[in-house]
């Protein structure tokens, strides 16, 4: 019997979950990640939090399947992309707390950079946007604030990289220090075209190549680990969390695409082996690579939406619990004129603001937290019609069917928006933590369980419950408001509009 083991570390959970050869879930596991916000604009992780929980989480998926850690056969590690570690080679100890994607500590870095207008190299070199959210400038500050650093890198004595570098070091004792070129092409320091870290970009952020992980495959007997006891399988698969979700989604014909409602919400339209270009300031990024093929897909991120609900939580008590909210937001009809703009790290794609801040704008004496909580639904929507209209532009053609997954998905009221918005019909499949399925899938296409990714996607394929857009329903007037008030959060930490 085949059992994978899919390693999910994200931005609010580090999570485990085992598959069988059909990849059926049959176990799973799950720790909170605590959240460090130092000052305003600032996102930390503990690394060895993250390390210790993702250890935990793997031996307690296994025996919640029943099974015993010599039992699974390939590992697959799907992970928060962005998000930087810093570590000593020697010790593996962590010279300062990871530094999330989310993180606009860096802004008047990028800023400097696109005043000397070195953007237009970067995204003909990347696919990306000069932003903080990328990791180039994250390892910068990183290299410039903690005592030593930049000499020590010199030396060759630390070690960076994301989340998924980060858990390989730690699951081979650190005899392994790589990542996959999915990852790679999210850090604004590897060249698409080449396939490799790019050296005049290192120079432009003074990182040494030194300290930087060998890239590999996505999916193939990438190392062996040690550090889980009585596990004997490779690691066989390595994505960013968005790839691996477009992969489990199996997005395997140009222009099918996912959107991701998690943390964030991110959209990847699958693009084949040519490397695509956006003109409507969307992303390029690696979708996985198999066998030395590379393969592409268009990005559009949002840096707010399932963490929109938690604020409402967390920040403003308006509801217990995140499932709430679709109840409350469906017992009013309509916002009744709110716009919630959830800029409150900025604006991702296709805006890319970071100087934009929140809005909550149309309040009357009427309004209730239900009106509040549409909203915020409405926003999440809004945000990814925003993106889709973008790649629409982008590729001249309309979308036919976008398929989601993630926790938000899971919200009816949501989906009915999103279908009414985009015109178009959603497909929600079975099990919605594609994730975690992309992972392990890579991870069994690594060991040869399946011959390619065809075979894998026919194999494994599911029915899916479909959203189709509601033709009674007329959103221009929602859309109209909406732009608007996206303006008027626009560049308010520089008071320019």
């Amino acid at each position: 019997m085949t059992y994978l083991l899919a390693l999910d570390q994200g931005t609010t959970s580090t999570r485990a979950f085992v598959y069988d050869a059909e990849l059926n879930p049959l176990g799973h596991a799950q720790q909170p990640l605590a959240q460090h916000f130092p000052a305003p604009g600032r996102v930390e992780h503990d690394p060895l939090e993250i390390w210790q929980a993702q250890q935990a989480v793997a031996i307690a998926a296994i025996a919640d399947a029943g099974l015993t850690a010599a039992a699974i056969s390939a590992v697959g590690i799907t992970n928060q992309r962005e998000t930087i570690v810093l570590w000593e080679r020697r010790t593996g100890r962590p010279l300062h707390r990871a530094i999330v994607w989310q993180d606009r500590r860096t802004a008047q870095a990028c800023a400097r950079l696109r005043a000397l207008g070195k953007e237009g190299e970067i995204q003909q070199r990347t696919g990306l946007l000069l932003d903080p959210y990328f990791s180039a400038s994250k390892i910068a500050w990183l290299l410039d604030h903690c005592p030593g650093a930049r000499v020590a890198a010199e030396r060759g004595e630390l070690a960076v990289g994301t989340v998924d570098s980060w858990l390989a070091w730690q699951l081979t004792g650190g005899r392994h220090h790589l990542t996959d070129a999915s990852n790679a092409s999210r850090t604004m320091l590897y060249n698409l075209a080449e396939g490799d870290w790019d050296e005049a970009l290192l120079g432009l952020w003074n990182i040494p190549r030194a300290l930087l992980p060998t890239i590999v495959d996505s999916s193939g007997e990438l190392a062996a680990i040690s550090e889980i006891p009585g596990l004997q399988a490779p690691l066989a698969g390595l994505a960013g969390d968005q790839q691996a979700a477009l992969f489990g989604q199996a997005c395997l014909r140009p222009g099918e695409a996912k959107c991701t409602y998690g943390t964030g919400c991110f959209i990847l339209r699958y693009a084949g082996t040519e490397i695509p270009r956006s003109q409507a300031r969307l992303l390029t990024t690696v979708a996985w690579s198999h066998r030395g093929k590379r393969e592409y897909a268009l990005e559009g991120s949002v840096f707010m939406g399932g963490a929109l609900v938690q604020w409402l939580r967390d920040g403003l008590g308006l509801i217990n619990t995140p499932g709430e909210i679709e109840a409350l937001a469906a017992s009013v009809p309509d916002s009744g004129g709110v716009v919630l703009v959830p800029a409150f790290t900025g604006l991702g794609a296709p805006h890319w603001d970071a100087d934009a801040r929140g809005l909550l704008i149309g309040l009357t004496r009427g309004t209730t937290k239900a009106h509040i909580a549409r909203a915020a639904l409405e926003a999440i929507a809004l945000q990814v019609s925003d993106v889709i209209s973008a790649m629409n532009l982008d590729t001249g053609t309309t979308l036919s069917t976008l398929r989601v997954d993630g926790g938000a998905c899971t919200n009816q009221l949501l989906m009915q928006l999103q279908a009414d918005l985009l015109q178009c019909p959603l497909q929600q499949p079975q099990d919605t933590e594609t994730t975690a399925r992309g992972a392990a899938a890579l991870a069994g296409l690594g060991i040869g369980l399946w011959s390619d990714p065809d075979a894998y996607a026919a194999a494994t394929r599911s029915t899916a419950r479909i959203f189709r857009p509601d033709s009674m329903s007329d959103t221009t007037a929602l859309e109209i408001r909406w732009q608007a008030a996206v303006a008027r959060a626009g560049h308010w930490e520089t008071g320019t509009t």
